[in-house]
């Protein structure tokens, strides 16, 4: 596992909807976190991010249910952008209510301190089976950053490699 390198890109791309009302990016921007990194939970449940990605979390970021239990960190923007996909996807017949129901009340709006740390909620901590005073991942996922149990980010890691590597040509 390559740690301590990352970086946070931001891509020009065509969108044809409008930014969010006084979002600081125009339409054809997007924010995309990359890179991996070791960060020890403290015993309040605060883990300090990355400086490459604070700028695009500061003041306030949301924290929320991931896949293959691991806790998302996104834009205030970008989970505007998840909420208003839930919505519409209930509306339309793709998702169960009570998918929406899970996501929303499982989903914290928290703020960076001054030290660069964000507070991760005890329900979060149990879902992706992060321990007080332990070491655990901050990785980026393009779209979001990834809060991870060290072990499970290796294992999850290491088969996302050997698929890319079985796919060579």
């Amino acid at each position: 596992m390559l740690v301590g390198q990352s970086g946070v890109i931001v891509l020009d791309r065509e969108v044809e909807r409008s930014p969010p009302p006084g979002s600081k990016k125009t339409a054809a921007e997007a924010t995309v976190f990359v890179g991996v990194h070791e960060r020890q939970l403290d015993p309040k449940g605060r883990v300090a991010l990355p400086a490459t990605f604070r700028p695009q979390l500061e003041p306030r970021c949301y924290l929320s249910i991931g896949r293959d239990k691991c806790v998302d960190v996104l834009t205030a923007e970008a989970f505007e952008e998840v909420a208003r996909d839930a919505v519409a996807k209930v509306r339309s017949g793709e998702m169960d209510r009570n998918q929406q129901r899970a996501l929303a009340s499982n989903t914290f709006e928290v703020s960076v301190d001054a030290q660069g740390r964000i507070n991760i909620d005890e329900k979060l901590r149990e879902y992706a089976g992060l321990e007080l005073n332990s070491r655990i991942v901050v990785a980026g996922s393009f779209d979001r950053v990834e809060l991870w149990d060290s072990a499970r980010h290796g294992r999850i890691s290491g088969e996302g490699l050997a698929q890319i590597g079985g796919h060579e040509s």
